[in-house]
């Protein structure tokens, strides 16, 4: 079986073509190799992971580049059509989130090449072929143009987080694992329910076929397919960690190891991500009317509760998994608001949002580590690193609760703008200034427990098992330094999210590029080769 591409001549190709479908070959290729290497030539194994990442950052940036050129580009798997065959698509969406997935998991991977990575117990002797197939699931769940394969993607990066989850295998990690675990099987049911649904229903699962077919079902039949797309919403909903669907995140996050809950907060946005690309496809055909009021409530609602979690946690590490939360309501919000200017808006606060709270977990475990293994927020000794670390920790904290100049708060700057053309604008403006005000008070607190006040550790102190590395601090500064970086590029991120959420509010690029694609001729005719020798009649 070939693989083949059918995409207009409109930007340079960077691997004959097959560039679109290399970030879902690219992990899967070294997560296999990875396995073979654990027993033949384990010290090979480091090198092989990171350089698979590094060619992910690489290869996610030049995406982007490909796809600001505004043509959305299929990939057909197999060289056959759609909506028969397996089809992925890059847009702008998807190239961003490529980009955002490798900025994570090379910061995280910089961390646990320190030796968090090393642990040989059971659950976490497949570290890095693991963390690989996460990566697969991940970009194949942005990139794929098929409801089906987006399920498929799905149990990819689950059945990977799993194994992740146990990395170092504590008492706590292993409670949240069984949380972890039951609640996401549950979502996949549910998620085959609905897939199952709108197949018999429509005959098809490709999202662009869907696009034109769901507006054609029977009157008789409208019910259903109401039912299926809510379903769908619903899984979504807990992938995405939305009210009240979000309890099974904070102690899951901030029972995980440093680098598995940094790689972790792009867990969080594939549900974002697969919330709106279904909202701009299927939406506007008018089976879920009413959904976006209710979207934005949901959000709203998750974003105060996050920010009151936050100021009710007494671990850093707790604290921080409720900024996940924040994050993602926030994002929510934007989609559920409904507007371009909205989605844009959102657009522009996913990368840096999503950095600082990989970022966060880093710099949580290294802070817990300088204070001899203890995140509790109440006084304690003072790190020995505590300048280095509480410059860290002022950066990430201006950065994670919205305050100038930095790009997270321009993002919610842009949301409140373009919340003020919408009946919600009271609430929103006020939602998300008080949370902000909640999360800075959090900050505030667990900074002073922190760094200031002095007292007897609460818990037993433990060796820090990555001294003398300096892996856990670059990795960590990296990802701050990438979050800067976004202010500073604040325009040319500006205009790219905002030609984001316009090829999103005019899907029909979309549906006729993946409909439209056509297989590429065979390089060998094999069945003419046998006519002419006369094997063939």
């Amino acid at each position: 079986m070939s693989l083949a591409l059918a995409t207009p001549a409109i930007a340079p190709l960077l691997l004959g073509g097959h560039e679109i479908v290399m970030p879902v070959v690219l992990p899967l290729v070294a997560g296999a190799l990875l396995l073979l290497l654990e027993k033949a030539a384990s010290r090979w194994v480091p090198v092989l992971s990171a350089a698979a990442v590094a060619g992910l950052v690489v290869l996610a940036a030049l995406l982007v580049r490909q796809a600001d050129h505004g043509t959305v580009q299929p990939y057909l798997l197999g060289n056959w059509a759609a909506p028969f065959g397996i089809a992925l698509a890059l847009d702008r969406l998807s190239a961003l989130m490529l980009l955002v997935t490798a900025l994570v998991a090379a910061a995280a991977l910089t961390y646990a090449l320190a030796g968090d990575d090393r642990r040989h117990d059971k659950p976490s002797r497949h570290f890095h072929a693991l963390f690989q197939f996460q990566l697969m699931g991940l970009n194949g769940a942005f990139l794929t143009a098929d409801l089906f394969n987006l399920f498929v993607f799905f149990e990819v990066l689950l059945a990977a987080s799993y194994g992740l989850l146990l990395h170092g295998a504590t008492r706590a990690r292993l409670k949240a694992g069984v949380h972890y675990v039951v609640f996401n099987l549950t979502g996949s049911a549910l998620f085959l329910v609905a897939v199952s649904l709108l197949y018999a229903l429509t005959g098809t699962l490709n999202m662009a076929d869907l696009a034109l077919k769901l507006p054609q079902v029977a009157p008789e039949n409208q019910r259903l397919a109401q039912a299926a797309m809510l379903m769908l919403l619903v899984v979504f909903a807990v992938k995405a960690a939305l009210l009240p669907l979000y309890f099974w995140l904070p102690d899951t996050y901030a029972s995980a190891s440093a680098p598995t809950a940094a790689l972790f907060a792009v867990l969080t946005k594939v549900g974002v991500y697969a919330i709106l690309r279904v909202s701009s496809l299927f939406i506007p055909a008018g089976l879920v009317s009413g959904s976006s009021p209710l979207l934005a409530g949901l959000a709203l609602a998750t974003l105060l509760l996050a920010a009151l979690g936050a100021l009710a946690a007494a671990r850093l590490r707790t604290l921080v998994a409720y900024l996940i939360v924040a994050s993602a309501g926030t994002l929510l919000l934007a989609i559920g608001l409904g507007s371009e200017r909205s989605v844009a808006a959102g657009l522009f606060y996913l990368m840096p949002s999503t950095l600082v709270a990989a970022a966060w977990f880093l710099l949580a475990d290294r802070i817990a580590a300088a204070r001899g293994g203890s995140d509790v927020l109440q006084p304690g000794p003072r790190p020995a690193a505590w300048a280095p670390l509480g410059t860290a920790f002022f950066v990430a904290a201006v950065a994670v609760a919205g305050v100038p100049p930095l790009a997270a708060f321009m993002g919610k700057a842009l949301l409140l703008q373009a919340a003020g053309h919408t009946p919600w604008a009271a609430w929103v403006v006020a939602g998300v200034l008080t949370s902000s005000l909640m999360v800075m008070v959090a900050l505030a607190r667990a900074g002073s427990a922190l760094f200031w006040e002095r007292g007897h550790p609460a818990v037993p102190t433990l060796p820090d098992p990555l001294r003398g590395s300096r892996l856990p601090g670059a990795a960590t500064a990296g990802a701050l330094a990438v979050v800067v970086l976004c202010a500073l590029a604040a325009g040319p991120m500006g205009r790219y999210t905002a030609a984001a959420a316009a090829q999103l509010f005019t899907p029909e690029g979309y549906v006729q590029a993946v409909l439209g694609a056509r297989p590429v001729p065979a390089a060998i005719d094999v069945r003419r080769e046998m006519r002419e020798r006369g094997e063939l009649k």
